[in-house]
């Protein structure tokens, strides 16, 4: 088969995705590239959200998380973004989900053991979850049982992240998105 190139004579590549021959898949190749750049470790860690995956692109990197590119920095001068989570929070049995705009401030005045899960949400995420959950929850409280629902809830929240590492990449896009 031939190229599909008008005028080019040479053959297609036959497990090519195109009718192309090998110099215009390159020119392809090289296009898409110079467009959407390509996905690769970067040099070094970000240093907005410390993800370790980049996309390079001829004019620099960027990171693939939070869109930080190397070597900026951020304005001392703003304050930081505000990103409201949905948390979960376990004490013994029990599992408090609340919302906060700063989670290390609150849960200085929360009795805790373990820290499982944030999500990005507001109050209306929150309340949405209270009357997910409203069968298991203990009166008058933010509190619910740990049972099967709530936990499965909460692993697929998680999906194995450190919750931690998880608020630090939305903070960081959030101030990547501002500037």
């Amino acid at each position: 088969m031939r190229c599909a190139i008008p005028g080019c004579r040479a053959t297609s590549e036959p497990d090519a995705p195109l009718p192309l021959c090998t110099p215009h898949l390159a020119e392809a190749g090289a296009w898409a590239t110079r467009r959407d750049g390509v996905e690769d470790l970067l040099p070094a860690p970000c240093a907005a959200c410390g993800a370790r995956v980049g996309i390079r692109y001829p004019s620099g990197w960027a990171c693939a998380v939070c869109e930080w590119r190397p070597g900026d920095v951020p304005d001392p001068d703003l304050a930081p973004p505000r990103v409201d989570v949905v948390y979960y929070l376990r004490f013994a049995d029990r599992v408090k989900i609340g919302t906060t705009a700063s989670p290390r401030q609150r849960f200085a005045a929360i009795r805790h053991e373990e820290v499982l899960a944030f999500e990005r949400g507001d109050r209306r995420l929150e309340r949405r979850r209270h009357e997910q959950f409203a069968g298991d929850r203990y009166p008058g409280s933010e509190w619910f049982r740990l049972t099967p629902l709530i936990a499965t809830h909460i692993d697929a929240l998680a999906g194995g992240r450190d919750p931690w590492d998880l608020h630090a990449r939305w903070v960081s896009a959030a101030l990547a998105a501002r500037l």
